[in-house]
């Protein structure tokens, strides 16, 4: 059933809501948390005997409030599902507006701050799409999803691009997706192999420091104010789950071959994939990009 402009908006406004009342829980919590650790700290100055249960009772209250931080991320992914379902069945209505070069660019710097955080549990490893985790090999790409697709441009020259899944056609085994650059909006049918989906979940560097791609890694990086991937090194990794990683993208006008460190969003760094001339995305000088 089509998601109407009013219920998008009612059940994002009701998720917001659980939100909130999400927000005053933590807090609540966390400030009873504190009163427990200072109690603890207290008792373990005296050797006092209700160490242990004051122990266990921190601990409970700490998993409780892990519990509904969690819960309200999963709002959030829940808020963002429900605004790419109506921004789809806008396109296909033939509704979608038509974005300026400076919007998109918030927009693509947005989607990459705002993507679901993955915080793992004692012994739990970060799933596939998370941070630099890949796709399974029988994975396909949801409609809506944004991916790298090789496609060839105007020059007939192939280049990894930011582009939307439209559909997967499965008798063919192939991608039919659209730039996401509103200038150019080309629709580009892809074999699977030309075409990489972007994380799904960002990697915390606290606690899943496995999935981030390591320091020296050569990958492919968003090159910044542009929608297009090229060859890049890591060099600095994020720390925090808010930072980016720094990387320096291949130039042949410097003289190590590689441009000063730019910052990239955890989205937007994927594993490098030659094109035929082996190239990271259309070979050449990024001086120009």
């Amino acid at each position: 059933m089509p998601l109407t402009a009013e219920s998008a908006a009612q059940q994002i406004q009701d998720r917001l809501k659980d939100i909130q009342q999400q927000i005053h829980i933590v807090d609540e919590e966390r400030r009873r948390a504190e009163n427990s650790i200072s109690t603890l700290v207290r008792s373990l100055q005296t050797n006092n005997a209700k160490v242990k249960p004051l122990l266990k009772a921190s601990m409970l209250e700490t998993s409780q409030e892990e519990a509904t931080i969690r819960a309200a991320l999963a709002k959030i992914h829940e808020i963002r599902s429900i605004r790419n379902e109506r921004r789809i069945q806008a396109r296909n209505a033939g509704n979608k507006e038509a974005i300026r070069r400076g919007a998109l660019m918030k927009m693509v710097q947005l989607s990459a701050q705002t993507l679901p955080l993955f915080v793992s549990k004692p012994g739990e490893r970060a799933p596939a799409l998370c941070g630099a985790i890949p796709a399974e090999g029988n994975y396909v790409a949801k409609v809506g999803d944004n991916v790298a697709a090789l496609a060839k441009g105007i020059d007939e020259e192939e280049n990894w691009i930011l582009a939307e899944v439209v559909q997967f056609l499965h008798r063919q085994n192939k991608y039919d997706v659209i730039d996401i650059d509103e200038e150019q909006k080309d629709r580009h049918v892809l074999s699977k192999r030309k075409v990489i989906p972007l994380p799904l979940m960002r990697a915390n560097p606290e606690t899943d420091g496995h999935a981030l791609f390591p320091k020296d890694t050569v990958v492919m990086a968003l090159y910044p104010q542009t929608t297009c991937f090229y060859k890049a090194i890591v060099h600095r990794l994020p720390a925090t789950a808010t930072e980016e990683y720094d990387v320096l993208f291949e130039d042949s006008s410097y003289m190590n071959g590689y441009a000063e460190p730019l910052p990239v969003a955890q989205r937007y760094v994927i594993a490098y994939r030659p094109t035929k001339k082996g190239a990271g995305s259309g070979s050449g000088n990024l001086s120009s990009a």
